[in-house]
C-alpha cells in the first residue's frame, strides 16, 4: 500500500508525463489498463509533438534537480535505454536556482566552527555556481591566496530521500506489473542511483579524491587539479584553490587564446587513458561544466564527486579487448569475454565472433565526426543482450566517461581519430605488463613479503613431508559443482530405491488379491487397495522428485 504523501506525489508525476506528451508511460500501469481509452480525449493527445527523448528530457528538468541527476544517470546505461532517449538524457544539466548567500555563510560558520571573517578575508555572498546537490562562493584566505568554498545544499538529504523512497516504490510497482520493465532492473537501477547520489553529498569524499588526482598528475603537464585545503573542509564543506581557465566547450575563445585544437584533442584521450590503465582512478563525471583548458593547452578538473576504477582483471581484459579492436582480431575480443566471463561459458565464440565484427568494421578508418560511439555502444550492448552478457556495474562509469570524451572530441576537433590516438599508448602499457620488464618490477614489488615468507618454507614442507611419510596427511578439496553432483547421485539414488519399493508394492497387491481369492475364496479388497495404493503414491513421489 502506497502512504497518501507517496500517492500525492506519483500522481503529480502522472500529471508531469501526460502534459509534455507521455501519456502512454502512464497509461502503460497495470493500475490505469482499464481506462487506456480516455487518452483519446485528453487534449495532450492531439496535436504535434516533439521526438520522445526529448519529451522525457523536459519531463524530468520539470519534476526537478533530484530527477534530472537521475536521468543524467540513468543516461550511462546505454544498455538499458533506446538510442533517442539516451542522447537527450545526456544534455541534462544541473540548472537550479541559489540558495541565500546568508544561508550558505551560516552553514561554512557551523561546519567550521568560527566566524567566516575570521576564516577568509573576502567572502562572495552571490555564489559562482549552483547545483542540484551544492554551490559555489568565491573566497581570498587571509594570506591572499584565491580559493572557492563548496556548501552542500540545505535539508538536500531529506529532499534525496524522499525522492529516491518514491522512486524505489515506482520501481517495484513496474517491475510487478511490467514485463518490460522487469527486464530494465528497474530497481537495480534506483540502487545504483541511491550510491552515486549519496557518495556526491560527502565533500570529504569528493576532497580525498581531488587529493588522489592531484598526485596522479604531479607535474601538471597534462591535468592541473586544484589544492584541497583540508583544514576548512568537512563533510558538508569544501574550500579548494580557486583556477582560471577557459570553459572546455567555449571553442571560439580557445581558439582566440591561441590553442592548438588537434594537440588538445590528443590530450583528452590521452588523459583518459593514462586515468584507466596508468593510474586505475579515473575522473568518471568529465561533462563540459568541468573541464577547463589554460591557454598553453593544459586542462584543468573540477568536481571530483564520480569517480571511477577497474579490478586489475578487469583493467588487462579491457585492455586486451582494445588492442583486439585496434587490430580487428574479433576473435580474440570474443575469446576475452568468455574467458572473462563477461558472456557464458557456453557462448558459440564462431557467433559471437561474427555479431562484433558485424558491428565493429562500419567504425573502422573514419573521423570521429563520422562515428557516433553512442551508436556503436548500443548496437554493442544489443548484440551482448542477444549472448545473454551481463551489464557489468564495475564498466558503467567506464562506459559514460568515454561518451564524455566522445563529446569533447567532436567539439574540440572532429577529425581526430581516437583510434590511432590511443592504440600507440595501449600497445605501450600493454608492454608495460608483459616481459622481462613487467617480471623484474612484479617481483620487486612482491619481494618484501616473499622475504618474510621464504624462511618459513622449509619448516612447512618438512612438516607437510613428514605427514606424508607417516600416512598421516589429508587433503581436503571443496567444490560446489562435486558438492552439486553428489547431491543429484543421492537424489537419483533414493528416486530409484522409492521406484523400485512402489513398483513392489503395486506388484504385490495385485499378486495378493489374485492369490488369496482363488486359493482360500476370500478376497481383502482394503489390503490389495492398500498396497497398491501405497506402491502408487511412491511412484508418483519418486517421478516429480
Amino acid at each position: 500500500m502506497i502512504p497518501v504523501r507517496e500517492s500525492l506525489r506519483v500522481m503529480h508525476i502522472a500529471w508531469v508525463l501526460m502534459r509534455h506528451g507521455l501519456d502512454e508511460l502512464v497509461l502503460a500501469a497495470h493500475l490505469f489498463r482499464p481506462i487506456r481509452f480516455f487518452r483519446f480525449l485528453s487534449p495532450f493527445y492531439w496535436g504535434q509533438k516533439p521526438p520522445r527523448g526529448v519529451r522525457v528530457r523536459r519531463a524530468l528538468e520539470d519534476l526537478g534537480p533530484l530527477y534530472v541527476k537521475f536521468g543524467q544517470i540513468l543516461s550511462t546505461r546505454r544498455d538499458l535505454l533506446p538510442d533517442d532517449i539516451a542522447i537527450e538524457l545526456s544534455k541534462l544539466q544541473d540548472q537550479v536556482p541559489p540558495f541565500p548567500g546568508d544561508q550558505a555563510r551560516r552553514l561554512v560558520e557551523k561546519a567550521l566552527g568560527q566566524s567566516v571573517k575570521e576564516l577568509f578575508a573576502e567572502f562572495d555572498s552571490a555564489p559562482l555556481a549552483s547545483a542540484s546537490i551544492a554551490q559555489v562562493h568565491a573566497a581570498t584566505l587571509h594570506d591572499g591566496r584565491k580559493v572557492v568554498v563548496k556548501v552542500v545544499r540545505p535539508g538536500i538529504e531529506k529532499t534525496i530521500q524522499r525522492d529516491i523512497d518514491l522512486l524505489f516504490t515506482i520501481a517495484r510497482l513496474a517491475r510487478k506489473y511490467s514485463r518490460e520493465a522487469r527486464r530494465l532492473r528497474p530497481v537495480e537501477v534506483v540502487e545504483e542511483y541511491d550510491k552515486t547520489i549519496h557518495d556526491e553529498l560527502d565533500l570529504l569524499r569528493e576532497a580525498a579524491n581531488g587529493a588522489q588526482l592531484r598526485r596522479n598528475f604531479a607535474d601538471g603537464k597534462l591535468l592541473y587539479v586544484p589544492e584541497v585545503f583540508w583544514d576548512l573542509t568537512r563533510e558538508n564543506v569544501m574550500v579548494q584553490e580557486r583556477i582560471y581557465g577557459i570553459p572546455v566547450d567555449q571553442v571560439d575563445e580557445l581558439i582566440e587564446a591561441g590553442v592548438d585544437m588537434k594537440v588538445l584533442g590528443e590530450r583528452g584521450v590521452e588523459i583518459f587513458f593514462t586515468q584507466v590503465f596508468r593510474d586505475n582512478f579515473f575522473h568518471a563525471d568529465m561533462h563540459p561544466g568541468n573541464i577547463f583548458v589554460r591557454p598553453d593547452g593544459t586542462y584543468i578538473g573540477v568536481d571530483f564527486g564520480i569517480v571511477g576504477t577497474l579490478t586489475n582483471a578487469d583493467q588487462r581484459y579491457l585492455a586486451e579487448n582494445l588492442l583486439a579492436f585496434f587490430h580487428r582480431d574479433y576473435r580474440k575480443v570474443a575469446e576475452l569475454h568468455v574467458e572473462s566471463g563477461w558472456v557464458p561459458a557456453d557462448t558459440r565464440v564462431e557467433d559471437f565472433e561474427a555479431a562484433i565484427r558485424t558491428v565493429s568494421e562500419p567504425i573502422w578508418e573514419k573521423p570521429i565526426s563520422e562515428i557516433s560511439f553512442g551508436h556503436f555502444l548500443l548496437r554493442l550492448f544489443q548484440v551482448a543482450r542477444r549472448f545473454n552478457m551481463e551489464v557489468q556495474p564495475q564498466l558503467v562509469l567506464l562506459q559514460k566517461t568515454l561518451l564524455n570524451i566522445e563529446g569533447l572530441g567532436r567539439m574540440l576537433y572532429p577529425q581526430l581519430d581516437l583510434w590511432s590516438t590511443a592504440k600507440p599508448f595501449m600497445e605501450r602499457w600493454m608492454s608495460q605488463q608483459v616481459g622481462p620488464k613487467a617480471f623484474a618490477r612484479r617481483v620487486k614489488e612482491t619481494l618484501p613479503q616473499l622475504s618474510e615468507d621464504l624462511p618459513e618454507v622449509p619448516l612447512l614442507a618438512h612438516r607437510v613431508l613428514r605427514k606424508a611419510a607417516d600416512g598421516e596427511l589429508e587433503i581436503q578439496w571443496k567444490s560446489e559443482q562435486l558438492d552439486r553432483i553428489r547431491e543429484e547421485i543421492r537424489t537419483g539414488n533414493q528416486r530409484t530405491q522409492t521406484t523400485i519399493a512402489g513398483a513392489s508394492l503395486v506388484i504385490a497387491g495385485v499378486l495378493t488379491a489374485g492369490l488369496i481369492d482363488t486359493q482360500i475364496g476370500f478376497n481383502p479388497l482394503w489390503l490389495s487397495a492398500g498396497l497398491g495404493g501405497s506402491g502408487l503414491i511412491l511412484l508418483a513421489w519418486a517421478v516429480t522428485r
